[in-house]
C-alpha cells in the first residue's frame, strides 16, 4: 500500500508539472507554424505544427489506448498528406528546419506509442510513423534515382527503428516490474499460507485431539470433559490469536521497512521467537499424553543475539514438528525438543531438534488422537526451503525403530 500510494502521488506531482510545460510548447508550436508558414510553405508547416501539437498531447495528458491511437493517427495523415501534395520549398533553408522539427516530433511519438500502445497497434502506427519520418526529406530534395531515394530513405530509417527500439525497452522493463510485483504479491500469499498452516494447524490439531480425547472418556468418566472443554477453547482462542498475529505481521513490513526501520510501531505484531517455543511445549503437553521433555540452553543474552528471522524458522521448525507428531504419531510415548547452540564450527549456529518414539499402539486402524486422513499444507518441504534461504539446513527421517526427528541447523552470525 504504501509503495502504490507513493506511485500515485509521483503520477500526480509529474502531471502537475508536464501538463503546464507541454501546455506552453505546444502554443510556441503554434505561434511558430504561423511565423514560418509564409517563408517555409503551409504544406511542410502545417504537418509539423500538428506532429508537435500530437507528441505534445500525449505527453501532457498520459495518452494511451484509443487516445493515443488517435493522436498517432492523425499525425500520420496529416504527415503523409504535407509529404504527397507538398510544394517544393519556398525557402530551402526554413523548410529543411520545419521537416527536421517534424521528424523529431515523429521519431518522439514513435517511441511514445512502441512504449505505451496495444502490442498490435504500436507495430502498425510503428511501421507507418516510420516510414513517413524517412520519407519526409523527400520534400526538399528529390534524387534523381530510385535507387537513391530508396537508400536516403533506408538511412533515415535507421532513427525510426532507433526510437522504437527504445519505446520496446521501456515497454519490456515495465512488463517485467508487473511481472515482478504479480510474483512478489503470489509469494506473499504463500508465505501467509504457510504461516498459516504453521502457526494455526497446530492449535487446531490440538482442538482435534482434545474433542477426540472429550469423546473418549465422556461416556465412563463425564467429570474430566469440563475441564478437556476449557482446554479446547484455550486453544481456540491461541488459534485466533495466531491467525490474527500473521496477518498482521504481512500489514507492517512495508510500514517497518519505510517508517520505522529497526522498531516496531504500536500495535503492530513481532514475529514469534526462541520465547515463544516454551509456550508451544505447554500447549502440546496439555493437549496430548506424551511425555514431553524441552533442553533450551540459551542465556537472555544469547536469545537477544539470535537474528529475528533464525528465531521465527526456529519457532517454525518446532511446530511444524509438533504438528506432525500430531497427525501421524499421536501415541507416541515421548517427545524430545532441544534449542542448543553450537559453537565448536567455524561459524556459530543453531541447532533445533524434534524427535519422537515410535507410537505405542498400531494408527492404521484407529479413528482417534489423530488427523491421518487429512492431508497437510506446505509442510516439512516448504519449510525446508526457508531454512536453505538462511544458510541452513533441515534433516528429517526415521529415527531408532520407528520413531521420527527433524532437525535444523541455522547460521546466527
Amino acid at each position: 500500500m504504501v509503495t502504490n500510494t507513493r506511485t500515485q502521488v509521483q503520477s500526480r506531482l509529474g502531471s502537475h508539472v508536464t501538463r503546464p510545460v507541454c501546455a506552453v510548447l505546444a502554443a510556441g508550436a503554434v505561434t511558430a507554424g504561423l511565423l514560418v508558414g509564409p517563408s517555409a510553405g503551409w504544406r511542410a508547416a502545417l504537418p509539423m505544427t500538428v506532429a508537435v501539437l500530437g507528441t505534445l498531447t500525449v505527453i501532457g495528458v498520459h495518452a494511451k489506448g484509443r487516445v493515443l491511437t488517435t493522436a498517432a493517427a492523425v499525425v500520420a495523415v496529416s504527415s503523409a498528406l504535407g509529404t504527397a501534395l507538398g510544394d517544393p520549398p519556398v525557402r530551402e533553408q526554413a523548410t529543411g528546419v520545419v521537416t527536421l522539427v517534424e521528424i523529431a516530433a515523429i521519431l518522439l511519438l514513435i517511441c511514445l506509442v512502441a512504449r505505451y500502445a496495444e502490442t498490435r497497434r504500436a507495430v502498425t502506427l510503428c511501421t507507418v510513423l516510420g516510414v513517413l519520418a524517412s520519407t519526409l526529406l523527400l520534400r526538399l530534395q528529390v534524387p534523381p534515382t530510385a535507387l537513391e531515394a530508396a537508400a536516403q530513405s533506408a538511412f533515415f530509417a535507421l532513427g525510426a527503428i532507433a526510437a522504437a527500439a527504445v519505446g520496446g525497452c521501456l515497454r519490456a522493463l515495465e512488463s517485467r516490474r508487473v511481472r515482478s510485483v504479480h510474483e512478489a504479491r503470489r509469494n506473499q500469499r504463500l508465505q501467509l499460507a504457510r504461516d498459516l498452516h504453521d502457526f494455526v494447524a497446530h492449535d487446531v490439531s490440538g482442538i482435534v485431539v482434545l474433542a477426540q480425547a472429550a469423546q473418549v472418556v465422556g461416556a465412563e468418566q463425564p467429570e474430566k470433559v469440563l475441564p478437556i472443554l476449557k482446554q479446547i477453547e484455550a486453544s481456540g482462542l491461541q488459534a485466533l490469536g495466531s491467525m490474527d498475529r500473521t496477518v498482521h505481521m504481512l500489514d507492517t513490513s512495508d510500514e517497518t521497512a519505510s517508517d520505522s526501520r529497526g522498531r516496531t510501531g504500536e500495535g503492530q505484531s513481532q514475529a514469534y521467537g526462541l520465547p515463544d517455543i516454551v509456550d508451544v511445549i505447554g500447549r502440546f503437553r496439555d493437549a496430548g499424553r506424551a511425555e514431553v521433555s524441552l533442553d533450551i540452553d540459551l542465556s537472555p543474552e544469547q536469545v537477544a543475539r539470535v537474528p529475528r528471522e533464525v528465531a521465527s524458522t526456529s519457532h517454525r521448525v518446532v511446530v511444524e514438528a509438533l504438528t506432525n507428531v500430531r497427525r501421524h504419531a499421536a501415541t507416541t510415548p515421548w517427545v524430545r525438543v532441544s534449542v542448543l547452540p553450537d559453537l565448536s564450527g567455524r561459524v556459530p549456529v543453531l541447532a533445533v531438534s524434534v524427535t519422537n518414539g515410535a507410537p505405542s499402539i498400531s494408527e492404521a486402524g484407529t479413528g482417534y488422537l489423530g488427523e491421518r486422513g487429512r492431508r497437510g499444507g506446505t509442510g516439512l518441504e516448504g519449510l525446508a526451503e526457508r531454512v536453505k534461504a538462511l544458510g541452513g539446513t533441515l534433516d528429517f527421517g526415521g529415527h531408532g525403530e520407528g520413531g521420527w526427528r527433524v532437525t535444523a541447523v541455522l547460521p546466527v552470525d
